[in-house]
């Protein structure tokens, strides 16, 4: 459908909160040198938005901004800039499309420049590429840096040992940084206060993300689901703000699950609920509505996914807890999804799987991500073998156009539905 001809969406209230939230935060980060406030640059895994906030400090994202960039169709040619000038076709798209955009002068999606951080925090959560893009912004910035180092769930727990270890770093290194940086002093209680917002918030995410639960599945929980952990997850948890989103987002979903509708499609309401998935793997940003449109014309809707758990496990059970501000912080870094070891994660599909009654298992594999992308193909033996479902394999990227064939993952999905119609008809006929 072309442009000319597709039809417009009316937005809900929720959406335009969204929009607005995002807009006016960049806003913020480009009016730093009159504002005279402060930028800390870190990553979505294991950020820290709440203590970041105590300092009166701004929050940016790089994946962020490199998601930005995607969706708008510019990031190809920041990557290809980032190629020429030696980096590897193997290295992650989002690094290359966050120094290909510092090379073009580092512009905002608001059509402004980014400011220089005045500090580099990285809460590392089980990616190695975290470490080395961080070596390169602190080379270009010159500016100080502090890593909070998590230990990896190699044994599928976390120990008190763990624990202690990360809160110590935000006592006698991340914090006493912040301070000197930010010229603020620290204070608890007012930690206490954001941490109390984000709890709040975290209940309601939790409770649209297990409303897919329903049938017909109200969200779609992978491609809808990146807008509703958008806030939770980037600069505005602990925000009266995001407190207001998640109000409003789980209003609407009540209001669809009354109505029986299902999900909200960048064509309008989806159609019949043919196919129930669980998807592992981030989405291709660059081709996103396109990606999208293959499931929604094929009535596929995602009814748990583990991207959206990137930034944090809550449907597991995990709240910011204001009674142990930095010990919750500690078990936020340590419980993130990239953070877990393979049995976790195969133990968490599977989870999916059954409680949200899925059809199939299908896998978006990532070229440049090794976070994600290392043992997909054990897990998706796996949970068929667990599960006696089907499950697929695709591949796309991050924010690289050439790595997404629209024609091939078209071939492949459908191919997939077939397997899964295959499936249910032999087990209707086993019934019978």
């Amino acid at each position: 459908m072309s442009a000319a001809t597709s039809p417009e969406v009316i937005k809900e209230p929720s959406m335009v909160k969204q929009k607005e939230m995002i807009a006016g935060n960049y806003d913020r980060l480009t009016g730093t040198k009159e504002s005279g406030e402060k930028v800390v640059s870190t990553f979505v895994p294991g950020n820290l938005n709440e203590l970041i906030m105590c300092f009166d400090m701004v929050n940016n994202l790089p994946e962020t901004n490199a998601i930005q960039n995607g969706m708008r169709k510019v990031s190809g040619g920041m990557i290809m800039d980032a190629e020429k000038a030696g980096h590897s076709e193997d290295v992650c798209t989002y690094v290359k499309a966050d120094i290909g955009m510092m090379g073009r002068g580092n512009i905002a999606p608001n059509g402004k420049p980014m400011p220089a951080p005045d500090m580099l925090l990285l809460s590392y959560t089980g990616c190695f590429t975290f470490m080395k893009w961080f070596e390169l912004l602190r080379h270009e910035y010159k500016c100080p840096t502090v890593m909070l180092q998590i230990p990896y769930q190699g044994d599928g727990k976390i120990t008190k040992n763990m624990r202690d270890f990360v809160v110590k770093q935000l006592k006698e290194e991340v914090i006493p940084m912040f301070e000197k940086v930010s010229g603020v002093k620290f204070d608890i209680d007012r930690l206490r206060e954001y941490l109390k917002n984000s709890a709040k918030a975290e209940d309601n995410l939790v409770w649209v993300l297990e409303s897919a639960k329903n049938r017909p599945s109200p969200i779609d929980a992978y491609f809808g689901g990146v807008y509703y952990i958008g806030p939770m997850f980037t600069a505005f948890r602990g925000t009266t703000d995001a407190v207001e989103y998640y109000d409003l987002v789980r209003k609407e979903i009540e209001q669809r699950i009354r109505e029986g509708k299902g999900p909200i499609t960048p064509e309008g309401d989806m159609k019949e609920e043919k196919y129930r998935l669980v998807v592992e793997g981030p989405p291709n940003w660059t081709s996103f509505r396109e990606f999208w449109k293959l499931f929604y014309d094929e009535g596929a809707v995602v009814v748990a996914s583990s991207y959206t758990k990137v930034g944090g496990l809550y449907d597991q059970g995990f709240r910011h807890d204001p009674n142990d501000p930095l010990g919750t912080l500690a078990d936020y870094c340590l419980g993130c999804y990239t953070n877990n070891n393979l049995p976790q994660r195969v133990e968490l599909l599977e989870k999916y799987m059954n409680d949200y009654q899925a059809d199939g298992l299908l896998i978006n594999s990532i070229k440049s991500c090794n976070s994600f992308s290392a043992g997909q193909l054990l897990m998706m033996r796996e949970i068929e073998k667990r599960t006696g479902k089907p499950a697929a394999f695709i591949e796309t990227d991050l924010v690289d156009p050439r790595y997404f064939s629209h024609a091939n993952v078209k071939n492949r999905l459908e191919s997939y539905f077939q397997m899964v119609d295959q499936k249910r008809s032999g087990a209707s006929l086993a019934a019978a």
